[in-house]
């Protein structure tokens, strides 16, 4: 019988830890869904403790979550359980999950405790978590650093203190394949009540290790695997979901085991995120880069023809990602732009279809062909849409090589219309301060980037824009086959996100009062 190995996703929680990574409620809410429609079988949603923010956003995944179980982390203290409980009561399938570091140098620098003292701390914890919820994971933080005997003797006491899942992290991405596959044969082999629970693996890619890891675990004989769309995640991130699916699929004679997730949905997934975050995956990126599929070379460009087995061990429809097979333009109507969205994996309302057929029509006006990656780019961000305060109206620009650049912008707002007029380095600095007059607030604007989503001189420019106040990163978005336009956009984008985000920590604060 097939073994099948459950995949923890914690793209929410230690992946949106990755600095420029910050996702507001729409946008974790949206990628929550887009994780279930990937069948992972956790989802790991944040850190309840970390902020109320966090908090809230967890307990909407967990209520907007069916297929899933919903996961707070929660360090080993009574008041994170509190708060991990709070936040993920309300899902169909609720697991608390706690930790705490087991190794010497965490003991000693980090905890200021003896071995002993953080063996009781574990254990007292676990069966607190475990009033308020049957599933309880715990983790031992730096476990590939921890003494093997000590992490037994933690593991031993926390199962019989009710955890359902022991986790063994790589937190610092320290370890090899080799080692790691040899403690987690020590921890099967000297905790005598391992049967009880499902054992789980979690690891860094300091070393450029993580997935290597993780495979390595999972033929020692693991049940759970911890990744993130992407591999995002702290410092140099975490294992890639995509990574580990595809190694299991495609080598499925090796490791001979099964998971639950529909590789179709992978590489939506994957431009989900980079959609959301502003963070572009590496074009030779394993599976989901832009070049995980091309051939250039004379001799694999002839293997390909003749057989693509002979240089490709995975297809591209295998992750989702489709070819055209249909021209859209123009002249196309609402039934084949509806099929081709549904072919793509796209399931709208009525209203979000009409929406999205509004904008392909004005795009194919501007467009002879509208391929795929122009259908998803532009359906996409519709799903986390938030409050516009700022409404680009029009805006014209005076530039070129002679004269100063001239911006004369007009935004839309809930009282009246706007204008300003502003000079600038060019066309778009003096857009963006135009905007910034009316707009009459002060934040840094901390990257600006230009992608082009297809080919040829027609093709949509996506402009992504982060701006930051008080700390926080706030990410916006355009998408314009003009490049002027969507850097417009993508700035109106930040910043009424940013205006969003503000008028609820001020509702917080009220609230507190």
């Amino acid at each position: 019988m097939t073994a099948k190995i459950k995949i923890f996703d914690t793209t929410l929680r230690d992946g949106e830890q990755s600095p420029g990574c910050s996702m507001n409620l729409q946008e974790k809410l949206e990628m929550a869904r887009q994780l279930e429609r990937l069948r992972v079988d956790i989802i790991e949603a944040g850190f309840a403790i970390a902020s109320p923010g966090d908090l809230m956003a967890i307990q909407a995944v967990a209520k907007q979550v069916r297929e899933c179980t919903v996961a707070s982390l929660a360090r080993a203290l009574a008041k994170d359980i509190d708060a991990a409980w709070e936040a993920v009561k309300d899902a169909a399938s609720p697991r608390i999950h706690t930790f705490i570091a087991t190794s010497d140098i965490h003991m000693q620098y980090k905890l200021r405790k003896s071995p002993e003292q953080v063996l009781e701390q574990a254990v007292e914890m676990v069966k607190y978590a475990k009033k308020y919820c049957s599933d309880v994971q715990f983790s031992a933080e730096d476990a590939t650093r921890s003494d093997p005997v000590f992490l037994c003797r933690v593991f031993e006491a926390v199962i019989n203190a009710g955890a359902t899942v022991i986790n063994i992290p790589d937190t610092v991405g320290y370890t090899t394949p080799w080692e790691f596959a040899e403690l987690i044969t020590t921890i099967f082999e000297n905790v005598p009540n391992i049967h009880k629970v499902d054992v789980a693996v979690h690891c860094h890619n300091d070393l450029g290790l993580a997935v290597a890891n993780s495979l390595a675990a999972v033929k020692a004989g693991v049940h759970q695997v911890e990744c993130t769309i992407n591999g995002i995640g702290e410092r140099a991130g975490n294992a890639a979901l995509e990574e580990i699916v595809m190694g299991l699929v495609v080598r499925r004679d090796f490791y001979n085991v099964d998971t639950n997730i529909d590789t179709t949905q992978i590489h939506r997934s994957s431009r989900l995120l980079s959609t959301i975050t502003g963070v572009s995956v590496q074009p030779n990126k394993a599976i989901v880069g832009a070049n995980a599929f091309a051939h250039e070379s004379g001799i694999h460009q002839h293997g390909v023809l003749a057989n693509k087995q002979t240089y490709e061990i995975m297809t591209p429809a295998s992750i989702g990602l489709a070819e055209n097979k249909m021209v859209l333009g123009k002249h196309s109507g609402r039934h084949a732009f509806e099929d081709r969205l549904l072919s793509l994996g796209f399931e709208l309302s009525k209203e979000e279809l009409d929406k999205a057929f509004e904008q392909f029509k004005l795009l194919a006006d501007k467009k002879k062909v509208v391929s795929d990656l122009d259908i998803a780019a532009l359906v996409q961000p519709k799903a986390f849409d938030i409050p516009e305060t700022y409404k680009l109206k029009r805006f014209v620009i005076n530039s070129g090589n002679t004269i100063t650049a001239t911006a004369t912008v007009r935004l839309e707002t809930a009282e009246f219309p706007k204008e300003a007029v502003a000079t600038g380095d060019g066309p778009i600095d003096a857009a963006f301060k135009a905007i910034d007059e009316i707009v009459g607030i002060e934040f840094r604007l901390d990257a600006f980037t230009i992608n082009a989503l297809s080919e040829g001189k027609d093709a949509q420019g996506e402009v992504i824009v982060k701006i930051s106040k008080n700390g926080h990163l706030y990410t916006g978005r355009g998408l314009s086959t003009d490049i002027i336009e969507a850097s417009v956009k993508a700035y109106l984008n930040a910043i009424n996100k940013m205006l969003d985000e503000l008028r609820f920590q001020k509702g917080i604060d009220a609230d507190d009062q």
